[in-house]
């Protein structure tokens, strides 16, 4: 298991602690007023819902309203930038995900600097993808698929839901750990990339979970590999990549909760602990496995060295892929 995902565990066991930390008189009168969390996405994707489902449990725990805040566009870094600028007193949050950390890589002009302007809260939940082929395709494991692409180079296609995307990006480290030239075809979200795959113009493609799991049961994919550090819940016979013989891979879309740099450490334990709370909750659990997830909380300092190691594994697979967006 990865050593940041087993900091993650230990964020249950230190809630009393973090409560205690955060007893000082500033924690205990905050929050005063509305919280503002930013989700720098349109309505109805898979942030703003996540965002929504935590709202939701956080008011209840807060007792003070909560609102979310869609600040769409330039693949986030809208949203992003509006927090980084904003005061450090805990109103103005963050909810964002895995691309928070690969759209400096992708961009030539960022506007955020993801490790040194924001202080990590949590790591909320993972949405690992599953690496699923289209039936026609000769291959039944990992390890029969990297043979098969490094016996056809550039001639095995992958579909991607946008250049710079997690499925896109999943697939290139895949490439890259496996020293194969698989042929990325992008589309336009991830529907158009499903029903191509399902058409057999391509044959391969790091999935969401969530999506991919009717097209497993009908037959019409076949599922190889889940691309997380661990097996997924709903998917618990199917292995991981790692497992399947490609150690050291992991690849998970993540959504997790940020503040402004320099907001008071009382604020960012509370909210760190009722998230651990909200969390691992067997209901949150729950939700979390229904859709294709793993809920997990954890500590601000294991969020916070996930946050630099995701940085700088995305941004080296960026610069050898070549994955630009502009």
């Amino acid at each position: 298991m990865n050593t940041t995902y087993r900091g993650l565990a230990h964020g249950l066991a230190g809630f009393a602690l973090l409560i205690a930390a955060g007893g000082s008189a500033l924690a205990q009168t905050y929050p005063t007023g509305t919280i503002r969390i930013v989700v720098p996405f349109p309505a109805g994707g898979g942030v703003d819902g996540m965002a929504r489902i935590l709202t939701q449990k956080l008011t209840e725990a807060l007792g003070k309203q909560i609102v979310i805040d869609n600040r769409a566009g330039a693949n986030g870094m809208i949203g992003s930038e509006i927090v980084a600028k904003a005061p450090k007193d805990g109103y103005t949050l963050l909810v964002n995900g895995a691309n928070f950390v690969t759209t400096p890589s992708l961009f030539s002009k960022v506007t955020y600097d993801p490790i040194r302007e924001f202080d990590a809260i949590s790591l909320i939940a993972l949405a690992p993808n599953v690496l699923v082929v289209h039936p026609s395709l000769p291959v039944k494991s990992v390890k029969e698929l990297i043979a098969f692409a490094r016996a056809k180079p550039g001639q095995v296609g992958f579909a991607g839901s946008g250049s710079g995307s997690t499925p896109h990006l999943a697939a290139e480290l895949f490439k890259t750990m496996t020293r194969t030239d698989m042929l990325h075809v992008p589309y336009r979200g991830t529907g158009p990339a499903i029903t191509a795959l399902l058409s057999g113009e391509v044959s391969v493609m790091f999935m969401p979970a969530i999506a991919a799991s009717p097209f497993i049961q009908s037959a019409r994919l076949r599922a190889l590999a889940v691309t997380s550090s661990q097996r997924l819940p709903a998917m618990p016979a199917l292995p991981t990549v790692a497992e399947s013989g490609l150690k050291g891979y992991q690849s998970s879309q993540w959504y997790g909760m940020l503040a402004p740099a320099g907001t008071p450490a009382a604020i960012l334990n509370l909210l760190n602990a009722h998230i651990a709370k909200i969390m691992q909750h067997p209901d949150m659990k729950q939700r979390m496995t229904d859709s294709g997830g793993v809920a997990v909380g954890g500590t601000r300092e294991a969020f916070a060295e996930f946050l630099k190691e995701e940085f700088a594994k995305w941004a080296k697979v960026i610069e050898q892929s070549g994955a630009r967006v502009d």
